[in-house]
C-alpha cells in the first residue's frame, strides 16, 4: 500500500511542478507584456531591474497557478491511470478509491497552507514591492492623484475615502481632516466633487458640492451643509512619501488593521448636543458610510482565505472527473482545468464585484465556489468509489 501511495503522490508531483511551471510562464509572459516590457523599450530600466520585477511578479501569479497546476495535475494523473486500467487493477486488489486517494488530498491540503502563505503574506508584499519598482523609474504608480476605493493616508492632516474617481469627477467623497495628525476634528460627506492639479504651483485642489460636515467644537458638535473646498495641499510631499498600498495588495495582517482603523473612525463622538431624532439620523448615515468603505476590506479578506482553499476544492473536484474522463491527452486535461477554472473565478469575480453593495453581503459570496467545488467533489468522488 504503501509503494502505491508513494508511486500516485510522485506522479502527481511531477505533474504539478509541470503544469505550475507553464501556468506560471504564460501568466507571468501576460503581466510582463502588459506592464514591464513596456519599461524596457522605453529605456526606464536595464536587465537587471527587469530581472527583479519579473522576480517580484512569480509570488503574485503563484496565487493562481497553484491551484490551477493542482487541478490539472490530479485531471492528467487519473485521467491516465483510468485509461491505462491501472485503477481497476488496484480496486481488484481490494483497495477503495478513498484509501488509494488519500495522500493526494492531504498533498492538497498542505498546498491550501502554501496558498495561504503566498495569498495573505508573500504575493501582497512582493506586489507593493513591484509597484515601488515601478514608481522609482518613473512608471504611471496611478492613472489618479486620488485612488478610489481605499482609504487614502499619503498627505498630513487628511483621509480621504473616494467611492468613484473617474479623471477628477469624484462620487461619494469622505473627507476627515486632522490638524494634529491624530484625532479627527471635522468630517466631511459629499456625494459629488472635483479633483484638479495645479501644475505650475503643484498643488493637489479638491472642491466638495452639497457636502455635509460635522465638526467637533470642545462637547458641541457642528453641522454644516455646503460646498466645501480644501485648501491646497503641496503634491511634492506626496511625492517624498512612498506609495501606499491598495487594499487589493494589502497583507491579511494589513487589511484587518485597515478594517479596524475603519470601524474606528467612523463613530459618533461622546457627549453630543444633538437632540435624539438628529443622532439617530447622523448614526445612520454614519453606519452607512462606514459599511460603504469596510466591505471592500471585508471581501478582500475573505477573498484571500477563499482562494487559499481552492486546491482543496480543486482536487476533490479534478480526481473523480479525471476518471470519469477516462482519457490519455494531455490536452483534453488542461481544457477541462481551464473550463472549471473559468467557471470558479468566474463565480469568484460576481462575489468580489458587488463589494460597493454591503447588503449582499459579498464578503460571504466569495465562498460559495469553495462550497460549490468541494460538494460536488466530494459526491463524485462518493460516486467513484461505489463504481456508479
Amino acid at each position: 500500500m504503501k509503494t502505491l501511495h508513494r508511486y500516485i503522490v510522485r506522479q502527481v508531483l511531477a505533474t504539478l511542478l509541470m503544469t505550475v511551471a507553464v501556468f506560471t510562464f504564460v501568466m507571468l509572459l501576460f503581466n510582463v507584456l502588459k506592464e514591464v516590457l513596456d519599461l524596457v523599450v522605453s529605456g526606464y530600466v536595464s536587465i537587471g531591474l527587469f530581472a527583479e520585477a519579473i522576480g517580484l511578479l512569480i509570488p503574485w501569479v503563484w496565487a493562481f497557478s497553484l491551484p490551477m497546476g493542482m487541478l490539472t495535475a490530479t485531471l492528467l494523473v487519473f485521467g491516465r491511470f483510468s485509461a491505462d486500467q491501472e485503477l481497476t487493477a488496484v480496486r481488484a486488489g481490494g483497495v477503495s478509491l478513498v484509501s488509494l486517494v488519500s495522500p493526494v488530498l492531504l498533498l492538497s491540503l498542505a498546498m491550501c497552507a502554501l496558498s495561504a502563505l503566498v495569498n495573505m503574506e508573500v504575493a501582497p508584499q512582493c506586489r507593493v514591492a513591484y509597484n515601488d519598482l515601478r514608481f522609482k523609474v518613473g512608471a504611471e504608480f496611478s492613472a489618479a492623484q486620488l485612488p478610489e476605493g481605499r482609504s487614502i493616508k499619503d498627505f498630513p492632516g487628511y483621509i480621504f475615502y473616494i467611492g468613484k474617481n473617474d479623471k477628477g469627477a469624484l462620487q461619494k467623497v469622505t473627507v476627515l481632516v486632522m490638524p494634529d495628525k491624530t484625532n479627527v476634528t471635522t468630517t466631511v460627506f459629499a456625494p459629488r466633487g472635483e479633483l484638479w492639479v495645479d501644475q505650475t504651483n503643484k498643488q493637489l485642489r479638491l472642491k466638495l458640492f452639497q457636502a455635509q460636515s460635522i465638526t467637533e467644537d470642545g462637547e458641541k458638535l457642528l453641522l454644516g451643509e455646503a460646498d466645501w473646498e480644501m485648501p491646497p495641499i503641496d503634491l511634492r510631499v506626496r511625492q517624498k512619501s512612498r506609495g501606499r498600498a491598495g487594499i487589493n495588495d494589502m497583507t491579511f495582517a494589513q487589511l484587518r488593521e485597515e478594517l479596524r482603523d475603519v470601524e474606528r473612525r467612523f463613530s459618533l463622538p461622546p457627549g453630543t448636543n444633538l437632540t435624539r431624532i438628529q443622532a439617530r439620523e447622523l448614526l445612520s448615515k454614519i453606519r452607512k458610510t462606514r459599511d460603504d468603505y469596510t466591505t471592500p476590506i471585508r471581501v478582500q479578506i475573505h477573498q484571500q482565505l477563499a482562494s487559499s482553499f481552492a486546491c482543496f476544492g480543486f482536487t476533490l473536484l479534478g480526481i473523480p472527473l479525471g476518471i470519469r474522463v477516462h482519457r490519455r491527452e494531455t490536452n483534453v486535461g488542461f481544457f477541462i482545468a481551464l473550463l472549471l477554472v473559468a467557471v470558479y473565478y468566474g463565480l469568484l469575480i460576481v462575489g468580489m464585484g458587488l463589494n460597493t453593495r454591503p447588503e449582499f453581503a459579498p464578503h460571504l459570496i466569495v465562498w460559495v465556489p469553495n462550497f460549490l467545488f468541494q460538494a460536488l467533489g466530494a459526491v463524485l468522488l462518493w460516486r467513484a468509489n461505489r463504481g456508479i
